[in-house]
């Protein structure tokens, strides 16, 4: 499907206002010691920031480690984005995974708040790449 250019665009501010979304649910889990469900806040809001890359570079998969696969590939191996915005995307994701599925893994407040902390960094990131193409110096 080919979208113009305002569909495009609503389709990506979209995308990060879930994004911003997220880093408030997880700000407010935080607060409230709910680290394992802002482990998940913290990898969607990430999520959907790489939803509005693929977006924006029309790639097209509803699977999380495709999206996770084209990302490493087509940005960070090519030297346009930092690895560590690979990184982070990866940590997010793992660390979600055994929140979600291993009910022996416990998170402590310093973990998700650095985690926290990359969330808010990795979603700045890849907006500021969506509209300048530019990442941030490292």
């Amino acid at each position: 499907m080919s979208l113009t250019e305002t569909q495009k665009a609503e389709l990506i501010a979209h995308r990060f206002a879930r994004a911003a979304e997220a880093i408030v649910d997880a700000n407010v889990l935080i607060e409230n010691h709910s680290f394992r469900a802002a482990v998940n806040r913290i990898y969607y809001g990430m999520f959907y920031a790489l939803l509005a890359l693929s977006i924006e570079y029309q790639f097209n998969s509803s699977k999380h480690g495709q999206i996770i696969g084209w990302f490493n590939k087509t940005f960070v191996h090519s030297g346009k984005l930092p690895q560590k915005y690979f990184q982070m995307i990866y940590n997010a994701f793992n660390s979600r995974t055994k929140g979600d599925y291993d009910m022996e893994k416990d998170f402590d407040e310093n973990e998700v708040q650095a985690m926290f902390e990359e969330m808010k960094a990795f979603c700045a990131g890849i907006k500021q790449f969506i509209e300048t193409g530019q990442a941030e110096p490292e």
